[in-house]
């Protein structure tokens, strides 16, 4: 048995490829226990992690991203820190960014963010992906194998979150380029980049001047009504708080759907009874999708700090203290999920995983990955007889070699190598 009484979530590059184990074995101490570095209270129960969640009286999001790293700008004093994590906001890693904003700040710029993504906007959104997924799927039908997360998901998302955005086509290459985390996501083990309150800014540069375009001489498209939306006060936004939003977007979005893609069509290709019943019985699709996001959620952790005294399961937590929802070990907490490890493409309260978060910072982008996920498993059913693991890529069945992302917060497969037969 592994011994995992020293393990350091934040460093130790064997819990990377099966972090459940390490899980599991924290949550058998409690539903919340302090690691033992880095001073980190780790939430790991479902109903724990749900309150702290939802609790921003008590909890700041100004660490979501980065957690203890690299360490507050500040000596917590007092017992309500809230006026110093104001203070100390734009010295704090992607303190910037729609993901770290607290209440009523995050409240503003969410408005901004859902005036864009309304009912109307990703029913059109919708008709594109479907347009979408066969021009992808005709790129390498002829050629039997694609790898998903690069060929087909990076490009397939990309352009989804552009066309909801409405940015022009021949930019779109830039925007690719841009956004590309090869350097390292947000979480790497061992990072030690200085991050800035927004690491984005090229991206969010060339959307100022997109919106900054639009303002001056209205169009009607999407950008238009972004740069001319109104916060609930009726006032106009700074462009500058419009583009932070604009770029949250386009970045979290298509890394969102990737990861879910990528996770999904490996539990279709390892199971071919689990491939043939989705195959036949479509309405299970939505579903498998919800199970495949409790298994395989592509957000594994992320932070809060604590603003004033508080206590999660049965830990008392001081101001200034990283607390750390392990959504991964929550979404297996077996008090909630029946036989917490197997995927049941019929469990009936797989919808109920905290994959998306909860709260006023749940994922405002949730319905559109869905979607995504959705349409590709709907579109390569439709025109592949089937769908198999690329054995010299990923070894034989019980013996399989996958790469997984170096990274405490997130969890997605660098590459996932499939090979397909086209319908006759």
């Amino acid at each position: 048995m592994t011994d995992f009484s020293q393990a350091d979530i934040f460093t130790d590059p064997t819990l990377i490829e099966d972090p459940y184990s390490y899980f599991e074995y924290l949550r058998r101490q409690g539903a919340a226990v302090r690691l033992p570095k880095h001073d980190v209270v780790a939430v790991l129960g479902y109903d724990e992690t749900l309150a702290v969640l939802r609790d921003d009286d008590r909890f700041s999001a100004v660490n979501a991203i980065t957690g203890p790293f690299p360490g507050l700008p500040f000596t917590p004093e007092g017992d309500d820190i809230t006026p110093q994590i104001d203070a100390h906001r734009a010295q704090m890693p992607f303190g910037g960014m729609i993901a770290t904003e607290d209440p009523p700040q995050h409240t503003k710029t969410r408005s901004l963010l859902m005036g864009v993504i309304t009912p109307r906007r990703l029913k059109d959104n919708e008709a594109f992906m479907w347009r979408l997924a066969d021009q992808q799927i005709d790129a390498f039908l002829g050629k039997g194998a694609f790898e998903v997360a690069k060929e087909y998901g990076e490009p397939f998302a990309g352009l989804v979150i552009a066309d909801l955005l409405g940015i022009p086509e021949d930019d779109h290459p830039e925007l690719a380029r841009l956004l590309s985390f090869d350097a390292g996501a947000p979480g790497t083990l061992g990072d030690t980049r200085e991050l800035g309150a927004n690491p984005l800014e090229a991206v969010g540069m060339k959307l100022f001047q997109y919106l900054a375009e639009r303002r001056a001489a209205p169009r009607a498209d999407v950008l238009t009504d972004l740069a001319l939306a109104k916060l609930p006060d009726g006032s106009l936004p700074p462009v500058e708080e419009v583009v932070g939003t604009a770029t949250f977007l386009f970045a979290a979005g298509r890394d969102t759907a990737v990861r879910l893609i990528t996770a999904a069509l490996r539990f279709v290709a390892e199971d071919p009874q689990l491939q043939r019943r989705l195959r036949a019985e479509r309405k299970l699709i939505p579903n498998f999708l919800e199970e495949v996001l409790r298994l395989e959620g592509a957000v594994k952790a992320n932070f809060r700090l604590a603003k004033t005294r508080a206590r999660v399961g049965e830990i008392e937590v001081e101001p200034g203290t990283a607390v750390m929802q392990i959504l991964a070990s929550a979404n297996r907490d077996p008090k909630r999920f029946e036989a917490p490890d197997e995927l049941r493409a019929d469990r009936k309260n797989a919808i109920e995983h905290l994959s998306f978060g909860r709260g006023v910072h749940a994922c405002p982008g949730a319905r559109l990955a869905r979607a995504e996920a959705r349409i590709t498993l709907e579109r390569l059913f439709d025109r592949l007889a089937d769908i198999r693991i690329d054995e010299a890529f990923h070894g034989p069945a019980g013996a399989r070699r996958y790469a997984f992302e170096p990274t405490y917060m997130f969890r997605g497969l660098k590459a996932l190598h499939l090979q397909v037969t086209a319908e006759p």
